[in-house]
């Protein structure tokens, strides 16, 4: 028996503000998934480690001016190439020049799709890499996270957010 003093449709309110999320988290939760060691040629995996059937490798890399800014002197250009990806939505994998101690001199991230077909399916390109000290690197090696899905997290959706992030991107100073 309620007391007087509440209203007889409280109860129902209360169903109501569990039910929409006001007093519940939806059970989200974010997690996030180690880095994969990096290499020259790695097998691309998606957020819980298993492979995605796509290899990523670095095929050539050097120091050179940039041709659109030269007079700000050597950069890393470096090619590489996806097999097995896909031309419209295939992954992407962070790429970083290094040191002879694998410490990241400089990062980013390159996806298959930004590179041209080739006869034999691959995808292939070329990029860029601004590093502080040219002459340290050397090295270029991919990581095999794929970085080309995050989903959203629990704090920009609650209900439909969550789940395994890629690792965080790969930056200037990460070890290797």
């Amino acid at each position: 028996m309620l007391p007087a003093r509440i209203p007889a449709g409280a109860p129902a309110v209360l169903v109501i503000l569990a039910l929409s999320g006001c007093s519940s988290h939806w059970g989200c939760t974010d997690t996030t998934a180690e880095r994969g060691e990096a290499g020259v040629r790695v097998e691309v995996e998606d957020t819980s480690g298993r492979p995605l059937g796509v290899t990523a490798e670095v095929v050539g890399w050097r120091l050179e001016p940039h041709p659109q800014v030269p007079a700000e002197g050597d950069k890393v250009h470096f090619r590489y190439r996806f097999d097995g990806a896909d031309e419209t939505s295939g992954p992407g994998v962070d790429a970083c020049a290094v040191d002879s101690e694998r410490v990241a001199l400089g990062c980013q991230t390159i996806y298959a799709s930004g590179g041209w077909a080739e006869p034999d399916g691959a995808l292939t390109g070329d990029d860029w890499l601004t590093v502080e000290h040219p002459e340290q690197v050397t090295e270029v090696l991919l990581i095999p996270n794929d970085q080309s899905h995050d989903r959203r997290t629990c704090d920009q959706d609650i209900k439909d957010g969550g789940g395994t992030h890629p690792p965080k991107a790969a930056d200037r100073g990460d070890q290797l």
